[in-house]
């Protein structure tokens, strides 16, 4: 082995609130052998407030947040990293990608009713299951020019991980 290892893909597992995005990008993280980052902890406190009361962000709102995903995305460089951000718009998508352009988008997707039993089972997350409609409807899929692929959620943890590594480029 001369040292030199082959460059290691930086990753955003996207989707609606709900989708498995922290659960799936840990486990993708923790196989691919790259750091992980929870885009939640990325929103200054108002943001975590406004959701918590109820309140879909806005895209003033978004705008740091985003900008602290795309920095920590940007950083990776070749050494590979995978985060998880809900990417729900094309422009938020592009704006993450100006950063790091060779960022390759995992959609998580699934029946919104799965998505919604998901959300009222889990606990003590400041995004309230009653948001999951104005994430659907914000919703904009992959292009065909986009990076990425969508992985099913339906099944356990480790299935859906499972299947994001086979989606990842080679």
């Amino acid at each position: 082995m001369d040292g030199i290892s082959a460059p290691r893909p930086v990753v955003a597992v996207m989707g609606v609130s709900g989708s498995g995005k922290s659960t799936v990008g840990g486990l993708l993280a923790e196989r691919l052998g790259v750091p992980y980052a929870e885009a939640d902890d990325f929103h200054p406190p108002a943001n975590v407030a406004k959701m918590a009361a109820g309140h879909p962000l806005d895209d003033a709102d978004r705008a740091p947040w985003l900008d602290a995903i795309a920095e920590w995305v940007a950083g990776r460089g070749d050494r590979g990293g995978v985060v998880s951000c809900s990417a729900l718009r094309r422009r938020y998508r592009d704006r993450l990608r100006a950063a790091a352009p060779a960022l390759f988008f995992l959609h998580l997707d699934g029946p919104p009713r799965l998505i919604a039993d998901r959300l009222a089972a889990r606990t003590r997350h400041f995004m309230p299951p009653g948001l999951l409609a104005s994430q659907l409807a914000a919703l904009e899929a992959l292009e065909p020019d986009e990076a990425g692929a969508v992985v099913s959620v339906e099944g356990g943890p480790q299935d859906i991980a499972r299947r994001a590594l086979a989606a990842l480029p080679r």
